[in-house]
């Protein structure tokens, strides 16, 4: 039996035990990860998703981080003014070992992203808080802090004295924020 999955934008044809390279994955060496996004199972029965097959999955092993080959990229321009260029790069990679495939039954359990490409996410508002990032000067990162010093919606902002605004360490809270605040938890 194999199985065709998509990871890292590649497509893989893979058996039990085989041993493959692909982008990095934020694992360790030793951990078994598994792999949702199935394509295509094949054997004596092929099945095709559309675009995934439901309830599959292929796991696998991890067997270390590590380098692709050294690639070389050498420019030259010819005649006057001429100049030379040379940059080289190797990717990083994981090398796993497929333990099993799935027909159905498996867990949904994405695998871990790659480290770079994940991009960050806005911070989760919580049930009955406000979004802080209404207040000017208040980005994505300030109301994370703020939020883990406790302060969620408009009215804690605004009922915040001198005093408590020296003591709250996690951010620099600004005397305007308060002012909006005010404003916004008035509606």
């Amino acid at each position: 039996m194999f199985a065709v999955l998509k990871t890292g934008g590649k497509q893989y044809k893979v058996h039990a035990g085989d041993i493959l390279r692909i982008e990095k994955l934020a694992a360790d060496a030793g951990e078994t990860i598994q792999f949702d996004e199935v394509l295509m199972l094949g054997g004596d029965t092929p099945v095709v998703g559309a675009p995934l097959v439901d309830g599959a999955a292929v796991k696998a092993e991890v067997i270390d981080q590590i380098k692709g080959e050294k690639l070389i990229h050498f420019v030259k321009r010819r005649r006057k003014h001429s100049s030379k260029r040379t940059k080289g790069h190797r990717q990083k990679l994981t090398l796993i070992k497929i333990t099993e495939i799935l027909a159905s039954g498996a867990t949904k359990a994405a695998p871990k992203a790659a480290a770079k490409a994940a991009p960050k996410a806005a911070p989760a508002v919580a049930a009955g808080s406000d979004d802080l990032t209404q207040l000017t000067g208040v980005g994505p990162a300030a109301a994370k802090k703020l939020n883990e010093a406790g302060l969620t919606s408009f009215a804690q902002i605004a009922a915040l004295s001198e005093d408590d605004i020296a003591g709250i360490d996690a951010v620099k809270v600004k005397p305007e924020w308060v002012e909006q605040a005010k404003d916004l938890a008035k509606g």
